[in-house]
C-alpha cells in the first residue's frame, strides 16, 4: 500500500539535502522547483547579484591627454551606476515567453524584488531579481544570447 504524497512532502529534509547535493555537484547557484501549489527555491552563497561598478568607468591609460575635461563627466555617471550581473551560466531572456512583454525596459523604475530577466540553465528557467532599486538605463545583453557567470546584464541608476 502506497501513501499518497502530501502537500508538505516537497519540504522533506532528506529531499532538500539531496537537492543541495545536486546543486553542489552541478555547480548551480540557485534552484527553483514548483509542484502543484508548493514551491522550493534554494540559493547557494550570498545574494551577490548587483554591485557598484567603478572599475568599468576607469579611463584607459592609452586615452589621449587632450580630452581629460570631457572624460570625468561620463565616469562620474558610470561610477554611480549599479550593474545587475548574471548569477550563472545560461541563456538570457528578457521575457517569460516569445509573445510576452519584457520584464523591464530602459526607463523603467525597479525595486530589489522585481524580476528583471530569466537565465535558463540546464532547462531550468531562473527568474533573476534586480537586487537594487533605481531606473533601468541599459540592457546590455540581447534576448536569447548566452551569458557567463558574473556577466553584466542590466545597468541601473539608483539616483534617477
Amino acid at each position: 500500500m502506497c501513501a499518497a504524497p502530501t502537500p508538505g512532502d516537497i519540504f522533506d529534509v532528506k529531499k532538500v539535502r539531496r537537492l543541495i547535493e545536486l546543486m553542489k555537484e552541478h555547480d548551480l547557484s540557485e534552484l527553483d522547483l514548483k509542484q502543484a501549489d508548493n514551491r522550493v527555491r534554494i540559493r547557494r552563497g550570498g545574494e551577490v547579484v548587483a554591485y557598484s561598478a567603478p572599475a568599468v568607468s576607469m579611463p584607459r591609460p592609452a586615452a589621449a591627454t587632450a580630452e581629460p575635461a570631457a572624460a570625468p563627466a561620463p565616469s562620474a555617471a558610470d561610477a554611480r551606476m549599479l550593474v545587475i550581473k548574471s548569477p550563472m551560466v545560461g541563456t538570457f531572456y528578457k521575457a517569460s515567453g516569445p509573445d510576452s512583454a519584457p520584464f523591464v525596459k530602459v526607463g523603467d523604475r525597479i525595486g530589489p524584488e522585481k524580476t528583471v530577466c530569466i537565465v535558463e540553465a540546464m532547462k531550468v528557467f531562473n527568474e533573476i531579481p534586480a537586487g537594487v532599486s533605481g531606473q533601468v538605463v541599459a540592457i546590455l545583453v540581447e534576448n536569447g544570447a548566452p551569458v557567463e557567470f558574473g556577466q553584466p546584464l542590466i545597468k541601473v541608476d539608483p539616483e534617477a
